[in-house]
């Protein structure tokens, strides 16, 4: 993902937690804020000490990554976006982790109901 679509500043996913609103899966959260203009998603990624140490952690969010990569294209504009990943993501597959995030994606419909 190019470093423009990312959310890097802590005041930008501070923002997003506070008024955002969030919709969880047992391997990962999302947390969703309109922006109220039409720019292309961004989104980032966030792995708390409970997710295991340090390397578990960082596969928790290259898999996120990973998984959210063909999804993008498909997503509503003007949206921000963070993924929380959750202890059960460490032994999750790259097809599981896809399904979540779906599934999630159509819970706060912003992903159209057909994409998969």
């Amino acid at each position: 993902m190019q470093s423009k679509f990312r959310l890097s500043r802590s005041e930008d996913f501070k923002r997003v937690r506070r008024i955002g609103k969030s919709y969880a899966h047992p391997l990962v959260v999302l947390v969703i804020q309109a922006r109220g203009d039409s720019t292309p998603v961004r989104m980032g990624v966030a792995a708390g000490k409970a997710a295991g140490n340090a390397v578990q952690r960082n596969r928790a969010k290259r898999l996120l990554r990973e998984a959210m990569q063909p999804l993008l294209a498909s997503l509503a504009s003007g949206w921000d976006l963070i993924l929380i990943a959750r202890p059960a993501i460490v032994t999750a597959s790259l097809e599981e982790t896809r399904l979540a995030l779906t599934s999630l994606l159509q819970r706060a419909q912003i992903l159209p109901a057909d994409e998969s």
